[in-house]
């Protein structure tokens, strides 16, 4: 199984490890709106997908209806039931899609180990049978299972996966059904949420009320909001702000543009107000910010002049790069906490 993108460039995304005979494990690292993953398996009516959102937000399409997965959630869904597309409505995803075929799979994956019996077939028949789908909202135990493979050092990447799946499917087995609570968004939903926040990107110096958006869009107030929680978990006014907040720390860093201009290029005549609101949503004023910014172009840059030099040690890219604690990966999950 490939992951690839449909637009507007590859996603980064690793290929798909077969862990198992028909057992397949992808890691999802997305920045774009959605990923196209390609239904290899010849026996799509025996197969069913595993999908785990960690970071971000998952929209699935699932006979017609929209599903969207918050950090944490869990799904298992038959191959046939699901549109072979996942959208990312916060264009920010990581997450683990694990893919297994009934028919091609080990009928018991414990047999080395005493009274310990895992079936596929019987996870797919418990989970998938009667809806065609079912979600695990967060909870600690998925957590403790899938937050160790996103550790896991790649030279033993496949041979833990395969004790995790192991111990995924082990836990499965014995997981109660709850009826998940969360309501299906339809395509109508969705595509009234998608068009407001479309708007809302391209007219950032506008102070939008949930009222005149209503007007806009010929529809009621209560839709909006209901479909803004649906799609991106949290209410209408919280995505505004955190998505004005998000273009102005984008400008703070890569523009000379002062933070009064950047105010009131997106709505705010008072800088005070505005530097008000860009904490709560990064954690720091914009001057913090674009000086925490600079010191790290800087570093990157003298780092980037030791390399040509060959007069360096390879360092800990990950953590000079991504590891600004004000970035977006690490900010959502404090205003998308509570989404559903």
């Amino acid at each position: 199984m490939n992951l690839q993108t449909l637009s507007p460039k590859p996603c980064d995304s690793s290929a798909a490890d077969s862990v198992f005979p028909g057992i397949t494990i992808a890691y999802i690292n997305a920045h774009v709106d959605k990923i196209h993953y390609a239904q290899e398996s010849s026996h799509v009516k025996s197969t069913f997908e595993i999908l785990h959102c960690r970071e971000g937000r998952i929209q699935c399409s699932i006979s017609g209806k929209y599903l969207y997965l918050s950090p944490g959630d869990l799904l298992l869904v038959k191959t046939e039931s699901m549109d072979p597309e996942l959208s990312f409505p916060l264009r920010h995803c990581h997450g683990i899609l694990i893919r297994i075929d009934v028919l091609a799979a080990p009928k018991c994956l414990s047999c080395l180990l005493q009274d310990v019996r895992v079936s596929p077939g019987y996870i797919a028949e418990k989970f998938c049978e009667e809806k065609g789908y079912f979600i695990a909202r967060s909870n600690s135990s998925v957590e403790h299972i899938f937050s160790e493979l996103y550790r896991v050092p790649e030279q033993i990447r496949r041979g833990y996966s395969k004790i995790k799946i192991l111990e995924l499917m082990l836990f499965l087995s014995v997981l109660e059904k709850e009826e998940d609570r969360a309501k299906i968004c339809s395509p109508a939903q969705a595509s009234l949420a998608k068009s407001v926040a479309e708007y809302l990107s391209g007219n950032m110096e506008e102070k939008l009320t949930l009222e005149q958006a209503a007007q806009k869009f010929h529809t009621s107030q209560t839709n909006i909001k209901s479909a803004f929680r649906a799609v991106y978990g949290i209410p209408f006014y919280s995505f505004a702000k955190a998505q004005k907040m998000e273009s102005a720390a984008y400008m703070l860093e890569h523009t000379d543009k002062s933070i009064t201009e950047i105010a009131n290029e997106h709505g705010y005549d008072n800088s005070g107000k505005f530097s008000s609101a860009f904490r709560t949503i990064k954690g720091v004023t914009p001057s913090c910010y674009r000086g925490t910014c600079k010191s790290i172009h800087a570093l990157e840059q003298i780092h980037h002049k030791k390399e040509e030099s060959g007069n360096v040690t390879q360092p800990n890219k990950g953590r000079l790069l991504k590891g600004n604690p004000h970035s977006f990966q690490n900010q959502e999950r404090t205003w998308l906490r509570s989404g559903r």
